[in-house]
């Protein structure tokens, strides 16, 4: 990946991550990258792309932390509960794609599978750490809803009240 193309994924993901999907352009993730739209669509020759990218990307980071969690010694929900701390903390944003997931039917069917692949995953690494597949469900639910309460209420400590049953 070079570095323009890694630039614009991470304009992009900030402006999804912060106005969701209707809340960026070709021209504002040019603008913060410094250069032209035209370069942005050579790379992502359509939004859908650029966004299937973005949530690929973030969907493998985010997995890839948990499982670094998980080989630190982390019990699989804790795991999962501090990496979703750690991305509100870093940036107080929400998790790219549980903001994706809320406007899902406005979604292509690009994007709406990598945002699944999201969900699909936790929920099937959640499995793999021993929770039968309600509990999972139960466990990555209530960490969006945390993430996104404390984002809308603008206060980070309420993702501790709202996720602290799972601990």
């Amino acid at each position: 990946m070079t570095d323009t193309v890694s630039a614009i994924l991470d304009a992009a993901e900030e402006r999804i991550r912060g106005g969701g999907y209707s809340g960026f352009s070709f021209r504002d993730v040019a603008a913060d990258v410094g250069v032209k739209s035209s370069s942005v669509h050579y790379h992502f020759p359509a939004k859908e792309k650029l966004a299937a990218a973005v949530a690929r990307r973030y969907t493998d980071r985010f997995v890839e932390a948990v499982d670094a969690e998980i080989a630190n010694g982390s019990e699989v929900v804790e795991a999962w509960r501090d990496v979703f701390r750690t991305a509100l903390r870093r940036d107080g944003r929400m998790c790219l794609c549980g903001a994706l997931a809320a406007t899902s039917h406005d979604l292509s069917e690009e994007i709406r599978v990598e945002v699944r692949r999201f969900f699909e995953l936790g929920i099937a690494k959640l499995q793999e750490g021993g929770l039968d597949r309600g509990t999972a469900i139960r466990v990555l639910s209530a960490l969006e809803g945390a993430m996104l309460t404390a984002n809308i209420l603008g206060d980070q400590t309420v993702f501790e009240s709202g996720s602290a049953a799972l601990a």
